[in-house]
């Protein structure tokens, strides 16, 4: 419903006319048009002025035979009562006074104001203004899935567009790197310490971080705390990350797009740090000199993970190398988790543009990796698809709590020949998108058993509902505020 000069009104905000506050308006409209007093119309009606007031104010709802009286007085109908107010004034008090008594205005604590006939228009304008732009700000934080799908689908357009190269982190990271005296090989424990120390922090390790975050900056104490045991993720990584947004001066995201864009911003910071661009660009000029390019050798030049080297090589592969790339992060499932490409792989994409969350072709590397006997070295594939042979290289993580993972980068086959791995014997086909190539089932399997299978679907319950809620999404602002007011008179661990 539109009201106030075609202006939404909040979710959950709607002003229904026939409310005690809209009918109450619409009284006092039809009283003041005939000049009465509300003496005057109770002396008329039998209804008492103090209940016309009550009633004219929207703080109580009126009996049928109440409003025929009052109708009788007015010499109206019941639905001249609970007609739309026509004045534009009206129309401002009915909306202030549902923003006023909002979910939202409650959660945020906001003061009532008195609608008196003495406030003028400009203060109601005003003051539905700032509800209206409140309401609008609340409902685009609270991202819907749609709209998470659709940030992500824009920030990788930008990534291709760029080769996924972001000079200007590369130059910052290289400024960080030169303060502390770093010259090659894997970043060390000290040296990370050296930074830390140089941008005016302190370093604590807590066993009670607020569970929905991986570390809490603390910007009054200049404190980063991190979890006592991190898990799956690399401390190195988390605390370079935390870092990285002071460094980039990130300010509170102000929605999901401006969330993913800062997340990424900071992973590539902390990659570029823990695999400075100088040094692996020669190491990786010289091995494409030998054509032995392979992920692994980045990996273990650095002392980083798999996936994050792999993440590094489409950093300078375009860049640096004038390779095309494509790199995937796979679920045992089949699900992609992350991706990024430039070579013209085609990979499964949902109507916004988003890829993650797409199940990929069962016959590509990064699926057929799973059935692989041998976990220890990588699995290399050639691969025909609709948009030509691609070569990749993939390796399944160790199975954590969420399952496993397949990591792997892949390159048009003209391009092979700069890698290790390219004599290998594997070879697959994928006519992807196509539903006959691997997501429906053989004629012989349908007619037996369509008309008897029955499963029961995993539903996931993130796929119903909106993206978690916050400044930072899923991050329990009292939960984390709580802890940093806890540990304000620690000492240094």
């Amino acid at each position: 419903m539109l009201v106030n000069d075609d202006r939404p009104v909040a979710p959950d905000e709607t002003v229904e006319p026939f409310d005690p506050f809209s009918l109450g308006r619409r009284l006092r409209h039809l009283r003041k048009e005939r000049d009465l007093t509300l003496a005057q119309v109770a002396e008329q009606s039998g209804v008492a002025a103090s209940q016309l007031s009550l009633l004219e104010n929207g703080k109580r709802e009126a009996k049928l035979s109440t409003l025929q009286r009052i109708a009788r007085v007015y010499g109206a109908t019941l639905d001249d009562l609970t007609a739309p107010v026509p004045s534009r004034r009206a129309q401002l008090e009915i909306e202030l006074e549902h923003y006023m008594n909002s979910p939202l205005a409650r959660a945020k604590g906001l003061p009532t104001v008195r609608i008196s006939p003495r406030m003028s228009m400009d203060v109601l304008e005003a003051l539905v203004g700032l509800h209206h732009e409140l309401a609008r700000d609340a409902a685009e934080r609270v991202a819907t899935p749609e709209e998470a799908r659709r940030a992500n689908a824009q920030l990788r357009d930008e990534m291709r567009a760029r080769d996924n190269y972001y000079g200007e982190l590369e130059a910052e990271a290289a400024k960080l790197l030169k303060r502390v005296g770093y010259v090659s090989g894997p970043l060390s424990q000290h040296l990370i310490g050296e930074m830390t120390e140089h941008l005016g922090f302190s370093l604590y390790h807590a066993s009670d971080l607020p569970h929905s975050t991986r570390s809490v900056t603390d910007l009054k104490n200049m404190r980063i705390y991190l979890p006592a045991t991190l898990g799956d993720h690399d401390p190195k990584s988390v605390l370079l990350q935390a870092l990285g947004h002071h460094i980039l001066g990130h300010t509170p995201p102000t929605n999901y797009g401006d969330f993913l864009r800062q997340r990424v911003e900071t992973n590539y910071f902390a990659a570029a740090l823990m695999m400075p661009e100088e040094p692996a660009v020669r190491f990786l000029r010289e091995a494409k000199g030998r054509r032995e390019l392979a992920a692994e050798d980045l990996r273990d030049n650095f002392a980083v993970s798999y996936e994050a080297a792999c993440h590094r090589f489409t950093n300078f592969a375009t860049q640096h190398l004038d390779i095309q790339v494509h790199f995937q992060r796979v679920h045992e499932s089949g699900v992609i988790y992350k991706a990024y490409e430039n070579d013209g792989v085609m990979f499964p994409k949902d109507n916004l543009g988003a890829i993650e969350g797409q199940p990929v072709c069962r016959y590509w590397t990064s699926r057929q990796v799973f059935d692989v006997a041998d976990k220890f070295n990588a699995f290399d594939q050639y691969t025909d698809t609709p948009t030509g042979t691609f070569w990749c290289s993939a390796r399944v993580d160790r199975a954590g709590a969420s399952g496993a993972f397949s990591t792997s980068i892949g390159v048009p086959y003209r391009d092979s020949k700069w890698f290790r791995g390219r004599d290998t014997k594997e070879h697959s086909v994928s006519k992807c998108p196509d539903e006959s190539c691997c997501r429906r089932a053989p004629a012989g399997l349908t007619q037996r058993w369509s008309a008897y299978a029955w499963p029961s679907a995993r539903t996931h319950a993130h796929l119903l509902a909106a993206l978690p809620p916050g400044t930072f999404p899923g991050v329990d602002d009292a939960e984390v505020y709580q802890f940093l007011d806890s540990r304000s008179g620690e000492k240094e661990s």
